[in-house]
């Protein structure tokens, strides 16, 4: 995604509705430009398009949640994707932070091989040749595009990973990691266990929530990458338990 999409979706996400006429402003390009670049957003399902105006989508449908917060979600991409090797083999669960991530390193790294049970991860990133996707077979979760159940375990099991990168739904010092699908919970604690490190991928804004079901308690994970913006208080805790925390700025 090019810098101009980034700042158009930015300014969508910030202003929940927007005149064309007002982007075109705001960027100092041509009202054409700029409905060529919404078109580009809308096809990702990324916007909706209302006659002259730009609207951010509100469900909770995973493409939608791909446009709240992009801009730092991507940067926490661009900096986990330092973490993998040229010819490495990954896994990755499902979420917005994760598939952008996957993109990224789709786009950057040379020969590598995502495993996944995301079939929307599979189908995003699907365009980059340099990168083989295995998909994790299982039931599959319209909504959020994910093969969750038994036969995701038996999947996850035939596999073994240096690193699985996953995404939270919210955070308890008390409890730990936390997920709002006990099924995608289940299936995410099933990949770790074919995986030698677990990183976290989430914006700063999944620790002021708390999910519904325990996902991994704090010791379970290796490393997270986040934004500036979280809580020093958190950002210590995490620390003190051995997590490598690794933030990126919140700046435009």
């Amino acid at each position: 995604m090019t810098d101009r999409l980034s700042k158009i979706l930015s300014i969508v996400n910030e202003n929940r509705k927007i005149e064309v006429s007002k982007l075109s402003e705001l960027l100092d390009v041509s009202q054409v430009t700029i409905r060529k670049d919404l078109d580009i957003l809308s096809e990702k399902g990324l916007i909706n398009r209302e006659h002259g105006y730009a609207v951010l989508n509100e469900s909770d449908d995973i493409n939608n949640r791909l446009a709240v917060n992009y801009n730092i979600k991507l940067k926490i991409a661009k900096s986990a994707a330092e973490t993998v090797s040229n010819g490495e083999t990954i896994m990755i669960e499902s979420g917005s932070s994760c598939a952008i991530f996957a993109e990224e390193v789709a786009k950057s790294k040379k020969d590598i091989t995502i495993m996944s049970n995301s079939a929307f991860i599979a189908s995003y990133i699907r365009q980059y040749s340099n990168c083989k996707v295995i998909l994790l077979g299982g039931e599959y979760q319209k909504e959020s595009q994910v093969n969750v159940g038994p036969i995701t375990k038996i999947c996850a099991e035939q596999f073994y990973v240096d690193k699985l990168f996953i995404g939270i739904d919210g955070f308890s010092p008390t409890i730990g990691f936390m997920a709002s699908d006990l099924m995608r919970a289940e299936a995410v604690k099933s990949m770790a266990a074919s995986a030698r490190k677990v990183i976290i991928l989430s914006d700063s804004t999944k620790f002021d929530r708390h999910g519904l079901v325990n996902l991994f308690s704090i010791g379970d994970i290796d490393a997270l990458y986040t934004d500036a913006n979280i809580p020093d208080k958190i950002c210590e805790t995490f620390e003190r338990k051995g997590i490598h925390v690794i933030t990126v700025s919140t700046a435009p």
